[in-house]
């Protein structure tokens, strides 16, 4: 079977609030399915179910064929999960901790001392492995915890806002660890308010909004909903500027913006026909441009689109 997560009509309640509402979501094996949205929006909700942490009020899921209700013991046996805050015992070393779950996942302590070695390894932690969890950095913290929900090799990773108040080299440590995992053939169901992270990373995107997903598809699928690209074009001359903008703003038909002191001009624009029809006018005219470019929508772009009605308070994650 190719969709190992598959969620149909999640519904679920707390009191009057619908925190998912008919929630539609698939990943295929071996793949990264990023979950976009507010505070609120539904994501950790989704993943709850998902691991059989919590039972939704209507709809069906199944992780690798096995109904998350019905099947619950099965399809945790095929699960990792790394919640938003790491979950490590910070008093124990970093090789207490993966030997402490790897006996209580029943391996036998042969089996626990190889897989806690191996693991620690590949997360690079051999070195702080006898040391206090509490002692660890963040981005080393979290590869431990990482390290954690893959004892029992599991076939499908959720992974709720893993890099959550991580700099910028330990995300990148962790994007990595993601990358290695799924082309070891895992899948990971990666919920995130960082809309570089899946772009980095997800091979499609589900966003979510007041418990629903208001939509689906690959992260160049979703600029182009938008229909919205940007002209950027740059004079060599910065005098030249406002000339320039007066060019843009009849091309495109609107208000670009110009800043005369670098000599940039940005407006949107529709279309891939203006680009050339720019270069024709620059020409007629004399105006030498440095940059001149055609960008498609950022994700940041899409996602302020996409949940521009979001309300900023919400009751449930």
């Amino acid at each position: 079977m190719d969709e190992v997560i598959l969620a149909e009509g999640l519904l679920k309640r707390f009191g009057e609030t619908r925190a998912l509402d008919g929630v539609d979501i698939s990943a295929r094996r071996g793949t990264v399915l990023g979950v976009l949205g507010p505070n609120g929006a539904g994501k950790t909700t989704a993943v709850r179910v998902l691991a059989t942490l919590l039972r939704p009020d209507a709809g069906r899921a199944a992780v690798c064929g096995y109904d998350v209700v019905r099947d619950a013991v099965r399809a945790r046996a095929m699960i990792g999960l790394t919640g938003q805050y790491a979950s490590v015992d910070e008093e124990l070393t970093g090789t207490e901790n993966l030997m402490m779950i790897a006996r209580l996942l029943d391996f036998r302590r042969g089996e626990a001392k190889a897989r806690t070695r191996e693991l620690l390894e590949r997360f690079r932690l051999t070195e702080a492995a006898g040391r206090a969890a509490k002692t660890y950095s963040g981005g080393m913290r979290r590869r431990l915890d990482l390290a954690a929900s893959l004892v029992n090799r599991p076939e499908v990773i959720f992974l709720d806002e893993p890099t959550t108040g991580l700099d910028p080299r330990a995300r990148n440590e962790v994007w990595d660890t993601v990358r290695g995992v799924v082309a070891e053939g895992a899948t990971v169901l990666l919920t995130t308010q960082y809309l570089e992270e899946a772009d980095a990373l997800a091979d499609r995107i589900a966003v979510f909004d007041h418990g629903r997903v208001v939509a689906e598809g690959t992260a160049s699928e979703l600029k182009a909903r938008t229909g919205r690209q940007t002209l950027v074009v740059r004079a060599e001359e910065p005098y030249r500027a406002e000339q320039l903008a007066a060019i843009v703003a009849r091309l495109t038909g609107e208000r670009p913006e110009v800043d005369i002191a670098a000599g940039l001009v940005t407006a949107p624009a529709s279309g891939a026909g203006v680009l050339p029809a720019l270069v024709r006018e620059l020409e007629e005219v004399g105006i030498a441009a440095s940059e001149l470019a055609l960008r498609m929508p950022s994700l940041d772009e899409v996602f302020l689109a996409l949940t521009e009605f979001s309300v900023p308070e919400r009751s449930m994650a």
